[in-house]
């Protein structure tokens, strides 16, 4: 796993979902606002506590969960 500092998990925060540095504010909520078409300004000014950095690994982070691994399928015949 890289190193994703401000990611943090909490089973009390959130449900455990990953956050931003312990914060009630989850990766998913970035991420979703920048797919939205917001940009790091709009958010850094709708979340004044977060940071430039914390956008970043948030999209990261995101990249790194959905990331396709290939791994051999084994087919057994018979019993």
């Amino acid at each position: 796993m890289q190193n994703f500092n401000r990611i943090t998990f909490d089973p009390n925060v959130m449900g455990g979902k990953a956050c931003i540095r312990g914060m009630r504010v989850t990766v998913g909520t970035v991420v979703g606002l920048v797919a939205s078409g917001y940009s790091n300004t709009d958010i850094l000014k709708a979340y004044p506590y977060l940071e430039e950095e914390d956008i970043q690994q948030s999209l990261s982070y995101a990249a790194w969960k959905v990331q396709e691994i290939e791994a051999p399928l084994n087919i057994y015949e018979g019993n």
